[in-house]
Parts: C-alpha cells; sequence; structure tokens
C-alpha cells in the first residue's frame, strides 16, 4: 500500500511545471456558464484540464465538459427544463494588467484577457430554436483576478437549424495540478 500511496502521489513527467517561471503547466479548470436575457437560458457547471502555454499572446488552451439544464426565467416555480450536454474548447489570451491589489509582497494582479470558446452541444427537451444538436462559438472579454480566477462576458452564437445570439456569462477558476 506504501508503495501505491507513493507512486500516486508523485508528479508524473506531464504535471511538473516546467523552469523559467510563467508557464508550460497543465491543471483543472472549472466554473459556472450561463447564456442570459430573457426567455429560456442556460445554466451548466463547466470541469475540465487546462494547458499554460509559454510565449506568444495565448496563455493557455482548455477543454471542458459542460453540463446544465434549460430553465425559463419567466416560471416563478418549475422553470427547469431538459438537459443539456456541451464539450468545450478554449483558449485566451494574457492578462493585460490594470491593478495590484493587496501588499506589497502579496499582491493580486487584477487585469483583463479576451476567452474564445468553441462549444457542441446536445440536449433533450430544448426550447431554444436551434435545434439539437448544436455548435457555438463566443468572445468572451473578462477580468482576471491573479492567476485562477476569471469572470467572462460576451457574445455567443448558436448554429443549428437557425443562427441565434445570446449573451453569455462565466466565471472561471483554474488550479495547476502539480508544481
Amino acid at each position: 500500500m506504501l508503495v501505491a500511496l507513493a507512486a500516486l502521489s508523485t508528479p508524473l513527467a506531464s504535471q511538473a511545471r516546467s523552469g523559467g517561471g510563467g508557464g508550460g503547466g497543465g491543471g483543472f479548470t472549472g466554473g459556472l456558464a450561463f447564456t442570459v436575457g430573457g426567455g429560456w437560458q442556460i445554466e451548466g457547471l463547466d470541469a475540465g484540464y487546462m494547458r499554460r502555454v509559454q510565449g506568444g499572446p495565448i496563455a493557455a488552451f482548455s477543454l471542458m465538459g459542460r453540463v446544465g439544464s434549460f430553465i425559463d426565467e419567466g416560471a416563478i416555480v418549475g422553470g427547469a427544463r431538459g438537459f443539456v450536454f456541451g464539450v468545450t474548447l478554449g483558449a485566451h489570451t494574457r492578462a493585460l494588467k490594470l491593478a495590484e491589489l493587496g501588499a506589497d509582497t502579496s499582491a493580486t494582479r487584477v487585469g483583463v484577457d479576451v476567452t474564445v470558446e468553441a462549444t457542441g452541444y446536445a440536449g433533450s427537451n430544448s426550447p431554444l430554436p436551434v435545434g439539437s444538436p448544436w455548435g457555438a462559438v463566443s468572445l468572451l472579454p473578462g477580468l482576471r483576478f491573479g492567476e485562477q480566477l476569471g469572470l467572462l462576458f460576451g457574445p455567443t452564437v448558436f448554429f443549428g437549424t437557425v443562427t441565434q445570439v445570446r449573451p453569455f456569462l462565466g466565471v472561471r477558476f483554474e488550479a495547476p495540478l502539480a508544481r
């Protein structure tokens, strides 16, 4: 049992951070995803793998699964209808620093970045006119707090039997797998 515990607690070569600081590590990414606006909305949870990259304008790539439901925001009781599942490929840019909050030795950076996502969806009992399955592309400017937390808001375009543009709101958290 001790040998198995030692093997499981040792980071794999793919999980180890590369030297030189600032990138090259993999990690967990998760959060909340909402299409907002009037009528039927999608509210979901995201979870997946994120890989930081060094150099260039792209800071990280991600592959996430999205699980959620359709919610009728006009209903007072019983607004849920149907289930939705999606797979998302995303990339976000390096944050442009706006400010630093806190003490000089442990300041938290606040910045802006841009995330681009492509999602394939499938759903049951979809009230949306795009049908099922459908795809979506999102361009999401966002605020980034430190290296781990981001607040995203922007348009998402649904492609299916019809094309529809909806606002998207997301909260994302990133955490390294190993150091």
